[in-house]
């Protein structure tokens, strides 16, 4: 590896997989010798990694180029690139909004970053790179990854569901899984780094597929390969989440008794528009064999509210299925238009006040489910994986049970990556509060 002094400034938006693959784009820099610097105004590379899951999203990146504009205007030579989904999705419309971007670079091109910045620097050329691959896992690439105890691991990517609403199989193409072996490898090298705790990454991990071993083979893999190591996963898609992998998830004690499972709505007739795949009845089903293979377990959902044609019948259908599913956290939005899928073509008929209002709604109730499980544990005692300082005082940490509920708990000398098991005094809707205690 060399060093150029070429430093890089990165900020990233949406998923886990956006963070992931920044971590895969400085790996590919820093073969090149450029250095990640938390300054802007020392970078001579400026990168935003974005999202187009939402229409917010690609607005909030469009706003920041604005910003991004003062900063090419103090320095030509400073080269300012977009990578990611939005790279992907929207190429033309930021070259014509945004002429002073220098790199477009979609999911699958992240290799060649350092040879088009070498380009740009050479001849002044635009560098573009926004082809699919069908075959690209970036498997041989060992990530960059920041201080701390937790890691992603992205096992794999793409998405074959088409959703009518999502555009990740148009930004992120279609699915492809790496190796079994190459995946263990890398959390065994993790494990040896004190990383505590990996989460398992993929658009839909349920789809993962290695020469027809499933998810669920390469989770046992992982966990016997790790056994002191907690791991996560997400994102599950309802259709593919078999028995098996539930079963597989209560056998291991170091895989987290939690998971992230995307409804949308509760309404049938709105999932079918959708193109989910699954009936209500269906997805209870899988909810109702994970508490009882895992009593206690941890589950959050994404909804969306005013999709096309969704009536207050629909919107109440999906309220009451927030009540039985019970869940402990959600992601919630309403709903907006993505150039390309099929909902596109969909009359929005839905006015964004009611579209807002049933959001609204959304998140009142899920609050409400929230605080009643939190306020459940109290008195209870939970171990808990310390992960850093917390950021409202220093005289604090905060840590999450293997449920993914978040915990603060007083300092007391205690360190990121200690196991603490606490005794919970309080809660809110989003947080568990409480001491370490003893166990005889």
């Amino acid at each position: 590896m060399k060093d150029n002094n070429k430093k890089v400034y990165v900020e990233t938006y949406g998923c886990q997989m956006n963070f992931s693959d920044t971590e895969i784009v400085m790996s590919v820099l820093s073969d090149y010798g450029y250095n990640e610097t938390d300054r802007i105004e020392d970078s001579d590379v400026i990168l935003l990694n974005t999202c187009s899951i939402r229409e917010n999203a690609e607005r909030k990146i469009f706003n920041r180029l604005e910003h991004l504009r003062n900063y090419k205007k103090k320095n030509s030579n400073r080269i300012i690139g977009i990578l990611g989904c939005m790279a992907e999705r929207l190429r033309v419309e930021i070259i014509e909004k945004a002429d002073f971007v220098d790199l477009i670079v979609g999911p699958d091109e992240y290799r060649k970053v350092p040879q088009l910045i070498e380009n740009i620097l050479e001849t002044g050329e635009k560098g573009i790179a926004v082809k699919l691959s069908k075959i690209e896992t970036y498997d041989d690439i060992t990530p960059v990854r920041k201080e701390g105890i937790t890691a992603w691991v992205s096992v794999m990517r793409g998405c074959d569901k088409f959703c009518t609403f999502c555009v990740v199989p148009f930004t992120r193409g279609r699915e492809r899984s790496r190796k079994i072996g190459s995946i263990t490898d890398e959390a065994k090298k993790l494990f040896d780094e004190g990383i505590k705790e990996v989460t398992l990454l993929g658009q839909n991990v349920n789809s993962f597929n290695d020469g027809g071993r499933d998810f669920s083979d390469l989770l046992r893999a992982v966990a016997i390969s790790v056994p002191y190591m907690r791991i996560r996963y997400m994102t599950s898609h309802p259709y593919d989440c078999s028995p098996k992998l539930l079963e597989t998830m209560a056998e291991f004690g170091n895989v987290c008794k939690y998971i992230h499972l995307p409804v949308q709505s509760g309404s049938e007739r709105i999932l079918k528009l959708m193109n989910r795949l699954y009936s209500v009845g269906q997805y209870l089903k899988v909810l109702n064999l994970a508490k009882k293979l895992m009593p206690g377990i941890g589950l959050s959902t994404d909804i969306i509210a005013g999709f096309p044609t969704e009536t207050e019948d629909d919107h109440k259908l999906t309220l009451k299925l927030m009540e039985e599913a019970e869940y402990d956290g959600a992601y919630t939005f309403a709903y907006s238009p993505r150039e390309n899928t099929k909902a596109y073509n969909m009359e929005d008929n839905v006015p964004e006040e009611i579209k807002q209002r049933r959001l609204e709604e959304i998140i009142t109730l899920q609050r409400i489910i929230s605080l009643r499980i939190n306020r459940n544990l109290i008195d209870s005692t939970k171990m808990v994986l310390l992960e850093n300082i917390s950021k409202k005082s220093p005289e604090f940490m905060m840590g999450r049970t293997d449920c993914n509920k978040t915990v603060i708990i007083p300092r007391n000398g205690h360190k990121a990556g200690a196991f603490v098991n606490v005794r919970i005094n309080n809660a809110n809707s989003a947080t568990l509060f409480g001491d370490e205690c003893l166990i005889n």
